[in-house]
């Protein structure tokens, strides 16, 4: 039996049906990813699961006993409280008691006349509904989602407020989670992490997201919404992209067909009209029911068209970092980064929330000054900046205004272009133009941003989460713009796939503000990270070989290095270095913009210093081996 029904399900804003007469079922266990454009109404058809939004017509089966949570893409505004009360309260009478128990505790804290039986009542509420087990759930997702409890949520940015309200509907172990863009405002890691809680806790998920990674990860199961219409395709996403394709090609192809038919009845009308009086009036009938239905076809909406006004090429040299430091608050952010960026280069910038990354970005374009360190750009950078938190947009003005204050064109290059022409190219209607910017959704504020930048040169892009709200249509669309993008790329993003496919290396934030440069995109990094943690970086496992050699020393008659070792442990720092010396000279080829124009070098680069990666953590074990043993052997 389904958890949850749809059925006949129809609603409108005032224009086109926005769901036309659609049905779905959702059984347990199921992981559902709902595809569809910005604006086709998947956040309205997950509303209407939520029941937070009623259909024009339809109906919605649910049994009582269902509880279904949901993570909505808007931020609402009825939350008040303490972030740990806003977490827990969505456990329903757990969630009381722990709010409840939460605040006693503080009072206990700071009185300590505090009487007990309160205290004392409320273990034993809690230990009734278990709700001691729902309290160390909360504090694993909070802590891995770095949620301060005791903030007001009154006080939080857009960015911690979704990541409150994400951790609120995880927790509330529902029999049918929505989440609508979950991925937005989290980093790499906090995302990574969601898809492994998700697919241990086997909920059953209906989901929303531009996350390619995150959908082949998760989805058990592809529905689109598509004008109106859902339509089921039971399969993986890469599987539905192939099938979606020819389905696109067929229904391409019938429509000419009945054009053609259409056109040629039309003729026979009209020609029947001089010829006779009397007529088939079955084939009259049939033509109006041809009419009607070419009336009400529901055209897909055309793709968004993005180009980027390249201008002049920069120096070959477009800036150079060297020795740069900057804190705020007490918090060291960057701590002696030194790069030399070169014309053609496309960069990743990675790391979690908060660690420095859009101020690394301000420092390199000179928006802010380090505190010690330099900056020097290289000549003729034009510089174009998409900031992630959209500033440079006015929420009071149309979205005309946005992009051309007074006057009707725009200058694109050597091109004069109308406004609604130009506009058209981002998907917005004349009508949507004239609409004020703070009632746009999320993608197509972000639309908008792109549509006000790409009217300007430039040979310098620095793009602050890009992909956050965009369909994946467009994002497809922006990505093939920026690798067609011959000038200098700065990219900071937390889609992986996007990084995969964009970037030809990363800066990758580590700890205490040292920043690493990697040739690749995430997943080279991801590579790297998984080898050093199984490999070299675990000091426990160091400690517990270097007892366990001891120990066995003890119990054996002692032995020195043989004349072999001992060669091999005088050998081992030159073999060391050589091998340092040929993978600086590779980072140093690597760095040229020609390099990257033969692939089989590329790879064949990548490859070498993957082997020299492993050869030297080989080294400097075999190095503290026989280290070891030569300090042990001679006490």
């Amino acid at each position: 039996m389904a958890l949850i029904s749809l059925q006949n399900i129809s609603i409108a804003f005032g224009g086109p049906l926005l769901l036309d007469n659609l049905n779905l079922q959702i059984q347990k266990n199921q992981r559902i990813c709902l595809l569809g454009r910005n604006g086709a109404g998947k956040s309205t058809l997950m509303k209407i699961l939520a029941g937070t939004l009623k259909p024009d017509n339809g109906t919605v089966l649910k049994d009582a006993s269902v509880h279904v949570s949901y993570f909505e893409q808007d931020i609402p505004d009825s939350f008040e409280g303490s972030v740990f009360d806003i977490i827990a309260g969505g456990l329903g009478i757990r969630g009381k008691l722990l709010v409840k128990y939460h605040h006693e505790e503080q009072r206990l804290t700071l009185h300590p006349e505090y009487d007990h039986v309160v205290m004392d009542q409320l273990h034993e509420d809690m230990n009734k509904h278990d709700s001691w087990s729902a309290l160390e759930e909360i504090g694993k997702i909070a802590t891995r989602m770095s949620i301060d409890f005791e903030l007001m949520y009154s006080q939080l940015s857009g960015g911690q407020k979704r990541r409150v309200l994400l951790a609120r509907a995880l927790v509330s172990s529902p029999d049918l989670l929505l989440l609508d863009e979950p991925t937005n405002h989290l980093d790499i890691d906090s995302i990574a992490w969601m898809e492994d809680y998700l697919l241990k806790q086997n909920i059953t998920l209906l989901f929303v997201t531009h996350d390619r990674m995150l959908l082949r990860r998760l989805a058990t199961r592809i529905v689109e919404l598509d004008r109106g219409q859902l339509v089921d395709w039971s399969c993986t996403y890469d599987t539905f992209l192939e099938r979606k394709q020819r389905v696109l090609e067929d229904e391409v192809k019938a429509w000419d067909r009945f054009d053609k038919k259409l056109a040629e009845e039309e003729i026979w009308i009209r020609k029947g009209i001089r010829a006779r009086q009397t007529r088939d009036e079955g084939r009259v009938r049939a033509l109006e029911k041809m009419r009607k239905e070419r009336r009400h076809r529901r055209q897909r909406e055309g793709a968004a068209s993005l180009s980027i006004i390249e201008a002049g090429r920069s120096g070959k040299m477009v800036l150079e970092a060297d020795n740069i430091r900057f804190s705020h608050d007490g918090k060291i952010l960057i701590d002696g980064f030194t790069s030399r960026i070169l014309r053609g280069d496309s960069i990743g910038i990675i790391g979690p929330n908060g660690c420095g990354k859009t101020t690394l970005i301000n420092l390199l374009i000179k928006k802010l000054e380090p505190q010690s360190g330099t900056i020097r750009h290289g000549t003729n950078l034009e510089i174009v900046y998409f900031d992630q938190l959209r500033q440079q947009l006015d929420q009071e003005k149309s979205v005309r205004e946005n992009v051309l204050l007074h006057g009707d064109y725009v200058i694109i290059g050597d091109d004069k272009r109308h406004i609604y022409s130009y506009l058209q190219d981002f998907l917005f209607t004349p009508e949507r133009a004239r609409t004020p910017v703070k009632a746009l959704s999320g993608g197509e504020k972000n639309r908008l941003l792109l549509a006000r930048l790409f009217t300007q040169q430039a040979n310098v892009l620095v793009m602050d989460e890009p992909t956050n709200d965009l369909d994946v249509e467009t994002l497809e669309l922006l990505e093939e713009l920026l690798l067609n993008f011959d000038g200098t790329l700065f990219l900071i993003c937390h889609d992986r796939t996007f990084l995969n496919n964009v970037v030809a290396s990363t800066l990758v934030f580590t700890e205490n503000g040292i920043i690493e440069e990697h040739i690749g995109g995430y997943d080279d990094w991801a590579a790297i990270k998984a080898r050093r943690k199984e490999k070299i970086f675990s000091p426990i496992k160091s400690i517990d070989k270097k007892e366990a050699y001891l120990s066995e020393k003890k119990a054996r008659p002692k032995k020195k290095l043989s004349n072999k070792e001992a060669a091999e442990l005088k050998s081992i720092p030159e073999l060391i270095n050589l091998l340092e010396n040929e993978q600086a000279a590779l980072h140093e080829k690597m760095i040229e913009p020609e390099f990257y124009k033969s692939g089989d070098k590329m790879s064949k680069a990548k490859q070498r210093l993957e082997e020299i990666e492993i050869e030297l953590i080989n080294l400097l074990e075999r190095w503290e081996e026989l280290e070891t043993m030569q300090i042990y052997n001679s006490c």
